[in-house]
């Protein structure tokens, strides 16, 4: 029998399919482009929300600086399609390699500790990052970098205008899923069972023969390269990165998207983003105090329900089952 939290996944991962369906054809139709922009803007910053989602809810460590690695993909995606080649399947390479190098050194700072104090390591580390990039005038300093080219991204039998917000949405949705479907994957293998272990009591991981350090460096590494790639596409919707891209409002951003959707779901992040986002620019264009309102909303849903949206539905879904059962 399927319990109620994987009906709920399913659920949400079938809104969340046919919502995309249904905004691209609109956009087709319509000619819209806000809608689709915003939306791919969701799914973008849902990406970061998923990197930490990956170490906060599958493996107990709450990063305060996943904006570091989104925000290097930016600037370096900027960088490669500005001043090297305007190819996307060059530039996502390039930011693949270098995040998990990234990532893989980093690792060796942030991981030598653990609870409050790996939160403000990591949270240092972005804040360094943010301090260099924003001093660095061959990254535009405070000003950041524009003019970032259009792209005509070749696939075997067709080709996408990265102008196009229709095309590029779907681009956008297909590279957020895979990363994904490759997540979602690994926690059904003995990595993931080990990530869920070390969340649960880390100490008595030794118990049975596994040691923590190297799969906590695995799911650092790959938190970084989701955070970065999902970067990587921000540069190719907006033309322009900014440092501020690598502010910690960026990192808290994401763990707020991320409790608000469900921690430890993986699809619940990506829920948290599209809801806070469009959330976001209805209440923006009411009242330029859509901070507060946001926040407020924010304090509720962690009251009423801990465990985010995706657990308030897994919570109605079994209790339904148990009446039916009755």
């Amino acid at each position: 029998m399927v319990s109620a939290e994987k009906r709920a996944i399913r659920i949400v991962e079938i809104s969340l399919l046919a919502a995309s369906i249904l905004l691209f054809i609109f956009a087709e139709i319509t000619g819209d482009t806000f809608y689709s922009r915003l939306a791919t803007e969701a799914l973008i910053f849902g990406g970061l929300a998923l990197s930490v989602d990956l170490l906060l809810g599958l493996v107990g460590l709450l990063s305060l600086g996943q904006a570091f690695y989104f925000g290097f993909g930016a600037y370096l995606s900027a960088v490669m399609l500005k001043q090297v080649a305007p190819s996307f399947w060059l530039t996502m390479l390039v930011v693949l390699v270098t995040s998990a190098l990234l990532g893989w050194v980093t690792s060796y700072i942030a991981l030598r500790s653990r609870g409050v104090y790996f939160a403000l390591i990591t949270f240092g580390l972005a804040q360094v990052a943010a301090k260099v990039v924003y001093n660095t005038r061959a990254l535009g300093a405070s000003d950041g970098m524009i003019g970032v080219p259009i792209l005509q991204i070749d696939f075997l039998f067709f080709r996408l205008d990265s102008s196009d917000p229709g095309q590029f949405f779907l681009l956008v949705f297909a590279v957020i899923a895979l990363m994904y479907g490759v997540l979602r994957y690994i926690t059904h293998t003995p990595m993931g069972a080990i990530w869920h272990g070390i969340r649960s009591n880390e100490n008595r991981l030794a118990y049975v023969g596994f040691k923590s350090k190297g799969p906590k460096q695995v799911a650092f590494v790959i938190a970084a390269v989701i955070a970065a790639v999902s970067g990587a596409l921000y540069p190719m919707l907006r033309g322009f990165v900014s440092p501020e891209l690598l502010f910690f409002s960026v990192s808290g951003n994401a763990v707020v998207t991320a409790v608000l959707g469900g921690v430890g779901s993986l699809v619940g992040p990506l829920l948290g983003s599209v809801l806070l986002t469009f959330f976001k620019s209805v209440i923006g264009t009411w009242t330029v105090h859509h901070h507060i309102i946001i926040g407020t909303a924010f304090v509720i849903v962690v009251i009423f329900a801990p465990r985010g949206i995706l657990g308030a539905l897994s919570k109605r879904l079994a209790s339904g089952s148990d009446r039916k059962g009755e």
